[in-house]
C-alpha cells in the first residue's frame, strides 16, 4: 500500500476526473510505482471525504487510461508497463453518447434493405463451390475477373492473376506487410498514418519509421534520406483522402515517391480503400510503379460496412509470397460475402451505392463547414472525416475527455502518430457515423471546446 494520497484541496469539479488526474501525475512523476496497491474505494473515500461512487469513477477512469488495473478480490494496482494500445474509437456506443470516433460511411435503411435483398438472392443462387470448396482457386476465378472491372474504376489495369480476394482492407494490409517486410526489417510511412499500422507492425516484428509530411503527403526527400541512412524494405502510403489529414496527394508527388522507391528497390503498399469514391483523383501509385506496388482497396467504407471484402493486387515478384501468407493467416476470403460483392459490381449496385455515398458526404461536409468554419480543420469533399489540429494551448487528452463528458466521442490524434517530431495535438472527427442532427450537435460541442479557453478545460479535469 502506498503512503502517497491525493490532496483534497486540489480537487476541482468534476471531482472524479480531478482525482484521476492527481493519480496520473503521481504515477508519471514516480510517486506511485508499478505494482503499487491503491487504497480501497471506501478507505480513500473516507480519507478524502468523498462518496464511494466518486472514487470508483476515478479508478475506472484510471483503468481506461491504462494506468491502473483492477483485480477482483485483490484490489487496484498501478500499471506503468507497456500495454495493448487502445483503439482511437469506442468499442461500442455507450448510452446517449454521440459517437464521432469510429470511421464509417453514411448509412440509412436503404443499405440494410440492399443487404437483405442480397442475402435473399444468395439463398437461392449460392454456387456449390462457395459452400463446399476449401480451394481458393476453385472458388474465386469468376470473382477475380469481375474484380478487374472494379479495379479499372480505381484507375488500375491488372490481370485477374494478380488479384487476391481478402476479408477487407485490414486482412489485405496484414498480408501485404508479411509479404514484403520480414521480422526485424523497417517500413516507412507518413508521420500521421493508419491507426492499426503501429500495433500491427509491432506484432509482426517490423520497425515502423514515420517520415515528415506536408500538405501534399509524404515528402520524397525525407523518404530518400531514410533509405540512404538505412535499409527500408517498404513504404506504406495512403495518398487518396483516407489518411487522417484527408490529404489528396498530387500526381507529381505520387510520381516522385514512386521514383524514390524504384531507385532504392523497395516495395510500396498503397492503401486506397475509398477507391472510385474520390472524384478527380490522380492515378494510384500502383499505376505508376506496378512492378513493386501492393495495392489495397475494399468496399466497407464506400458501400455497406457489412460487405467485408477487399482486393489485394500483387505484382509478379510478390505474388507467391502474398498467396502463401494469405493462406496461413486467412486461408481465403469468405465465399458468401465475395458472391455478394461480385454481384454488386456486375449489376451496378456497388457503383450506385458509391454515388449515393458521395452525395450523402456532400451534405455532411456542409454541416462540418457550418459548425467548424471558425477553425483551421482539414477535410475533402469525399472524406468520411475531418482532421482538427487543436488551437494553441489545448492538450489532446483533456480535449477528448471534455468532449466525452459533454456527450461526444472523438478520436485522439495521437492514435495515428508514427513520429514525434513536428507533432501538433489534433483530433479526428467522423462525419458519417451518426445522424445529421446528432452530427450537428456533436460538431457544435467540439467547436465550442476548440474556441473556448484551454485553461478552463485543464481546470475541469
Amino acid at each position: 500500500m502506498t503512503s502517497w494520497v491525493p490532496d483534497i484541496a486540489l480537487l476541482r469539479r468534476p471531482a472524479y476526473l480531478s482525482l484521476a488526474d492527481q493519480f496520473s501525475r503521481a504515477i508519471q512523476e514516480g510517486k506511485l510505482q508499478n505494482g503499487t496497491r491503491l487504497p480501497t474505494h471506501r478507505k480513500l473515500a473516507d480519507e478524502l471525504q468523498l462518496s464511494v461512487q466518486t472514487v470508483s469513477r476515478a479508478y475506472e477512469e484510471l483503468i481506461r487510461r491504462g494506468l491502473v488495473t483492477g483485480e477482483v478480490g485483490r484490489g487496484s494496482f498501478v500499471q506503468t508497463r507497456p500495454r495493448e494500445p487502445d483503439p482511437p474509437y469506442l468499442p461500442e456506443r455507450l448510452g446517449e453518447l454521440i459517437d464521432l470516433s469510429i470511421l464509417k460511411p453514411v448509412c440509412e435503411q436503404l443499405h440494410v434493405e440492399k443487404m437483405r435483398q442480397a442475402f435473399a438472392w444468395l439463398a437461392e443462387t449460392l454456387p456449390a463451390s462457395s459452400a463446399l470448396s476449401f480451394r481458393p482457386n476453385t472458388v474465386f476465378p469468376r470473382h477475380r475477373n469481375v474484380a478487374v472491372e472494379w479495379l479499372s474504376r480505381c484507375g488500375l489495369a491488372v490481370s485477374p492473376l494478380h488479384v487476391n480476394l481478402t476479408n477487407g482492407a485490414t486482412s489485405a494490409m496484414t498480408v501485404a506487410l508479411m509479404s514484403v517486410a520480414p521480422p526485424g526489417s523497417t517500413v516507412a510511412t507518413e508521420a500521421i498514418s493508419h491507426h492499426t499500422l503501429v500495433p500491427l507492425s509491432s506484432y509482426l516484428g517490423i520497425h515502423l519509421q514515420g517520415l515528415p509530411i506536408d500538405d501534399d503527403g509524404m515528402i520524397p526527400d525525407a523518404l530518400d534520406e531514410a533509405c540512404r541512412k538505412g535499409v527500408i524494405r517498404a513504404v506504406f502510403l495512403q495518398p487518396s483522402v483516407i489518411n487522417p489529414t484527408a490529404t489528396l496527394m498530387s500526381a507529381e508527388r505520387r510520381g516522385a515517391l514512386a521514383e524514390v522507391a524504384r531507385r532504392h528497390d523497395m516495395a510500396i503498399i498503397e492503401n486506397d480503400i475509398l477507391g472510385p469514391l474520390v472524384e478527380g483523383r490522380p492515378p494510384p501509385v500502383a499505376a505508376l510503379a506496378p512492378e513493386r506496388t501492393l495495392y489495397v482497396t475494399s468496399f466497407t467504407k464506400i458501400t455497406v460496412p457489412g460487405l467485408r471484402i477487399g482486393y489485394l493486387v500483387a505484382p509478379d515478384r510478390y505474388a507467391a509470397a502474398v498467396a502463401n501468407r494469405h493462406l496461413v493467416s486467412n486461408w481465403m476470403a469468405t465465399p458468401s460475402i465475395a458472391e455478394i460483392a461480385t454481384r454488386w459490381v456486375s449489376d451496378g449496385t456497388a457503383l450506385e451505392l458509391v454515388n449515393w455515398q458521395r452525395r450523402a458526404l456532400a451534405a455532411r461536409q456542409r454541416i462540418a463547414a457550418d459548425a467548424l468554419g471558425g477553425l483551421a480543420y482539414r477535410s475533402h469533399p469525399q472524406s468520411l472525416h475531418a482532421w482538427l489540429p487543436l488551437p494553441e494551448g489545448h492538450q489532446e487528452d483533456a480535449f477528448v475527455s471534455q468532449a466525452r463528458l459533454r456527450g461526444v466521442a472523438i478520436a485522439p490524434g495521437a492514435s495515428f502518430r508514427t513520429a514525434d517530431s513536428g507533432w501538433r495535438p489534433a483530433v479526428r472527427i467522423s462525419l458519417g457515423s451518426t445522424t445529421e442532427e446528432e452530427l450537428k450537435t456533436g460538431l457544435g460541442i467540439v467547436a465550442s471546446l476548440a474556441l473556448g479557453d484551454p485553461e478552463a478545460l485543464l481546470l475541469a479535469i
